[in-house]
């Protein structure tokens, strides 16, 4: 699918979006107001498209509780019911609608990941930032964060290497399953997922 027709689509299709599931939207942030407080809405810096960064928009799901030396609790610590119950129905994914609107994020692409990552990359994992992030992808409907990341990222690359309309389709009709089964939320032992600490040179 060629990039140009592929935001026009993104664009037209996360506006109807918002416009139907606004009134979600408002309940939920209202939701995470009372449980969690403020900032209703989490931000956090992502590499998207050739590295450049931008802010990621999702609904809060968790505290910010603090160890005695100022750090922030593991992230099982910190994780709240309401939080994990919006994981696993992927409502905090929500607002990234609006990242979809400004172009940082495509509705299907590689996720996007923190920016520590980027130096510990290799050349064919660097290759997922050849298209813009999403906000579900070919691993997310293979796994989720239950894969390991060696599995992850090459998931990733498979999906920019055979990108079209017919394979984002697919791809979003398999979230939607996903999401109805909860399955993937977390890698085995975690809130989330293990970081990512880079590929042995044996395996680059």
């Amino acid at each position: 699918m060629r990039a140009a027709m592929k935001r026009i689509v993104d664009f037209f299709a996360a506006l109807a979006a918002l416009a139907v599931l606004w009134p979600v939207l408002a309940g939920l942030a209202l939701l995470v107001r009372m449980k969690l407080g403020s900032p209703v809405l989490f931000r956090q810096t992502r590499p998207g498209l050739g590295e450049e960064l931008f802010d990621l928009y999702k609904f809060r799901t968790m505290t910010d509780d603090r160890d005695p030396n100022g750090n922030l609790l593991p992230d099982a610590q910190r994780m709240t019911k309401l939080g994990a119950f919006l994981r696993s129905t992927s409502l905090d994914e929500l607002p990234s609608l609006l990242n979809v609107l400004k172009g940082d994020l495509s509705l299907v692409g590689p996720r996007p990941l923190l920016p520590q990552y980027l130096p510990l990359y290799n050349e064919r994992q660097r290759r997922r930032h050849n298209v813009r992030p999403g906000i579900t992808g070919w691993a997310q409907v293979n796994g989720r964060n239950a894969v390991d990341w060696e599995e992850r990222f090459a998931l990733d690359i498979w999906y920019v290497e055979n990108r079209s309309l017919i394979l984002d389709i697919k791809i979003i009709l398999m979230t939607l399953s996903k999401v109805f089964r909860r399955e993937g939320i977390s890698a085995e032992g975690e809130a989330t997922m293990a970081p990512f600490t880079g590929t042995p040179p044996a395996d680059r």
